[in-house]
């Protein structure tokens, strides 16, 4: 079998894992990044150095590759149109991408092809959203979005009422309805080059308070049956509807009326699916790969319960990175740690996570609580 010469945009923690996943199908993958502090370069021995968001850096690394995919939405993608038109294959589909980067885009195709969402509202800056609510169209409460370049809670602002305006994002944005919701919930589906396509079991998702991050990732997800089905319904039609190459997380919510509703997605391996590498027969790292090389793609089902926490760097630190009580975290049976190996700590940073799997869910609480408590991620420095 011809092995693809396959190239990443973004070096990443999901670069990273990406590539060890690769390596265990005997694939050698070519990541694009800035510089050497990113967490793939300490395993990719293929690393070249460039800005992923520049069209020249983009073109020139994928020309001689025979398939490019990412890691990361916010990518030139006007280069990877072009590459695609030389005749490269590039997943997820650059025409897909040019949908889900930009958050107005994904809102208006959910409206576009009935998929259930919240309502919303496109603005081309935030006076012109300002001038919506004095006029009484926007009422308070309300979500905005930046409608580019959102990531890990940053270009989402929650604003409930007059003194919330300061948090306002200067920006082309959307508001949508504040959802009343019961839970956050994830759907990880993948499709194939050949149109293969297996959904991963719907995970439950609990937030960190002021990160508005994922904090904990629970699977299985102990919502009612049938709403896990109508769950993994949406998700598989969107990615059909879409008809993307890859892998496809779909964040939805469960609101206290029983509505199933898109938040939204990302076209790529995802936080809420990291508890997959020891939790499911296949992860979704594998899959993805699989999926845009065209291999068979993998079993999905979870091999018992499982519990991801993210790991993240100490609020009030910013510096180089000092890891405490590892030793004690790693006695923890059942307990997978993955840390990036990210050079600087700060405030809330994604420095790594952990996952445990355990015969029970809340036995696997139990001890991912502990790792949480107990592992400490900081800068030598303290945080302004």
């Amino acid at each position: 079998m011809h092995h693809k010469k396959i190239g990443i945009l973004g070096g990443g923690q999901l670069g990273k894992m990406l590539c060890q996943d690769a390596s265990k199908l005997g694939l050698s993958l070519h990541i694009l990044e800035k510089d050497n502090s990113f967490p793939a370069y300490s395993i990719c021995s293929q690393f070249t150095f460039g800005d992923f968001k520049n069209y020249d850096d983009v073109y020139n690394f994928g020309k001689d590759k025979d398939v490019i995919t990412v890691e990361i939405e916010a990518v030139n993608t006007k280069a990877l149109h072009d590459l695609q038109t030389a005749g490269k294959e590039v997943y997820p589909q650059p025409e897909v991408l040019d949908i889900i980067k930009d958050k107005g885009l994904q809102k208006q195709f959910y409206a576009d092809h009935n998929f259930p969402t919240s309502d919303f509202h496109l603005y081309k800056d935030v006076d012109d959203l300002k001038s919506n609510i004095k006029n009484g169209k926007l009422k308070y409460p309300f979500v905005q979005k930046s409608r580019t370049d959102g990531y890990d809670g940053q270009g989402v602002a929650v604003i409930k009422n007059e003194t919330d305006l300061p948090k306002l994002i200067d920006a082309p944005c959307l508001s949508e309805d504040l959802v009343d919701i019961e839970k956050e919930i994830s759907v990880i589906v993948a499709r194939s080059t050949t149109g293969e396509l297996k959904a991963f079991p719907v995970v439950e998702m609990e937030f960190h308070p002021t990160a508005n991050l994922v904090e904990y990732l629970f699977a299985p997800s102990n919502i009612p049956t049938a709403k896990q089905k109508e769950a993994l319904d949406i998700a598989i039609s969107l990615t059909e509807k879409l008809g993307i190459v890859g892998l496809l997380a779909v964040e939805l919510f469960l609101t206290k009326d029983g509505e199933i509703l898109i938040n939204e997605v990302a076209p790529r391996p995802h936080n809420s699916g990291h508890q997959t590498i020891e939790g499911n027969i296949t992860s979704q790292y594998e899959q993805h790969i699989r999926a845009i090389t065209g291999m068979p793609l993998g079993d999905t089902a979870a091999t018992g319960a499982s519990v991801m926490v993210n790991l993240l760097g100490e609020v009030d630190s910013i510096g180089p990175t000092e890891y405490h009580n590892i030793k004690d975290c790693l006695k923890v049976s059942g307990a997978h740690l993955h840390l990036y190996g990210k050079a600087m700590s700060k405030p809330y940073r994604k420095m790594g996570h952990a996952t445990i799997v355990a015969e029970t869910l809340e036995e696997a609480v139990k001890k991912a609580t502990y790792i949480k408590n107990t592992l400490s991620i900081k800068g030598d420095g303290k945080a302004s």
